[in-house]
């Protein structure tokens, strides 16, 4: 008798903690990643790595959140077909398109633009990458 009360007392429990989280409780967006009530939306750093996922650029980048532009020189002799960007954005923000991997940025006529999404998933900035060669 001592076993079907402890086990039901366990059965209890176990139900009364899965029905304690309702699927609305943590807003999720169609990445799985949490939506916040953050309404930041900015880029705060930009990287550039080479195929030794060593650092292409040759200063710093120059990022004008008002204007939405990021700019950078590379160094000279630095094949742009195959760089991986990397961005450090503002807290629970997403980038659209994502980074999955090296990316073509030899097209110097035609910036590459990447739309950064507040936490909040409401507020969106596109921004254009503009690259430069360093000079000989």
């Amino acid at each position: 008798m001592k076993k079907y009360i402890i086990i039901s007392a366990l059965v209890m429990a176990i139900i009364s903690i899965m029905s304690g989280c309702k699927k609305n409780d943590f807003p999720v967006d169609e990445d799985g990643l949490l939506i916040t009530t953050r309404t930041d939306c900015y880029v705060s750093n930009f990287e550039l790595l080479g195929p030794d996922f060593q650092t292409v650029r040759s200063k710093a980048p120059v990022i004008d959140t008002t204007a939405c532009t990021i700019s950078q020189e590379v160094l000279y002799g630095t094949d742009l077909r195959s760089v991986w960007p990397q961005f450090s954005l503002a807290q629970d923000c997403k980038l659209d398109p994502k980074v999955t991997g090296k990316t073509d940025f030899s097209d110097l006529a035609n910036p590459r633009q990447y739309t950064v999404i507040s936490g909040n998933r409401q507020i969106r900035k596109t921004y254009k990458v503009i690259i430069t060669v360093q000079s000989r």
